[in-house]
């Protein structure tokens, strides 16, 4: 089970196999609630800052998740073009103004460095969307993804895309993670998955690349208000600090959006609980996949 598996959450990708790049488009239902939590400290982003406390818009119609670095935020405009055309957005004076959070990752190593997604990609991610288990590995943002490459060139591997689903009482929590590490990566459980030393001391040298990032969107039909939704954004960035080492270094730019969109009553705690399982699944479901395409 995926992401998908949590009521009115659609997923669609747009993928470039020979430049090695692509886009993720995450639908939501209204209404939302929606947080972000982020601890790399290279981050490529846009609207972000509607999603902290105290913003007058609370509610948003989608999450892209890119790659092609801070060109490829331009999929976003392609996305908000194209909730417009379907009447979806924040009500304005002069029409509906789609709310579109995006997050990018750094894949201009994998394949050719001009190839960056664009608007009619990310549009083309938005219609491609649907409740379908989503399809995971080498393909949308997780489509250029590289790990592992704190300790060299030479230890590089593919990342990719992975999604997962947990249960906490009667509610749903689902993630979907873009792993793109510095570090290497192991399992919730510890099992490594790239091979690196689970206690990872300093490099001889500065990391290569010097650019990565793991993006996560973790969701819930648990009604969750947006004070408390942060507590789930948080334990996703814990599964990417317990999956991810070294993880959130001032390389990655690790950005975690946490969503509710129901109104199942159910224990945060557990819920919080779920969104960690969730995502350190989705990140071990990523670099499985990675393995098996080689």
């Amino acid at each position: 089970m995926t992401l998908t598996g949590v009521p009115g959450i659609g997923v669609g990708h747009w993928t470039d196999l020979v430049g090695r790049t692509g886009v993720t488009v995450v639908t939501l239902p209204e209404p939302n609630r929606v947080v972000v939590e982020v601890r790399g400290a290279a981050p490529g982003s846009r609207e972000l800052a509607l999603l902290g406390p105290g913003m007058r818009v609370e509610q948003i119609q989608a999450i892209v998740l890119t790659g092609g670095s801070a060109f490829g935020l331009a999929a976003a405009d392609g996305v908000v073009r194209a909730l417009e055309a379907d009447g979806r957005g924040h009500e304005t004076l002069r029409g509906r103004v789609p709310i579109v959070p995006a997050a990018v990752i750094y894949d201009l190593l994998a394949g050719d460095p001009r190839a960056r997604p664009g608007p009619d990609d990310g549009a083309a991610a938005y219609h491609a969307a649907s409740t379908d288990p989503v399809e995971m590995g080498s393909v949308g943002a997780g489509t250029g993804a590289l790990v592992a490459g704190w300790r060299g060139a030479e230890h590089m591997r593919r990342g990719g895309l992975g999604s997962s689903l947990e249960r906490a009482g009667d509610a749903l929590v689902g993630a979907l993670a873009v792993v793109n590490a510095v570090g290497d990566v192991f399992t919730l459980e510890g099992e490594p998955l790239t091979g690196g030393p689970a206690r990872p001391g300093p490099p001889a040298g500065p990391p290569a690349p010097l650019e990565n990032t793991t993006l996560l969107v973790v969701a819930t039909d648990a009604r969750i208000e947006r004070a408390d939704l942060l507590r789930l954004a948080v334990r996703a960035q814990d599964a990417v600090a317990a999956c991810v080492r070294p993880g959130h270094t001032r390389y990655d730019g690790d950005v975690a959006f946490a969503v509710s969109c129901g109104e199942i009553e159910a224990d945060l705690d557990a819920v919080g609980e779920a969104a960690f399982v969730a995502a350190g699944d989705a990140i071990t479901v990523a670099l499985r996949l990675a393995e098996e395409e080689g």
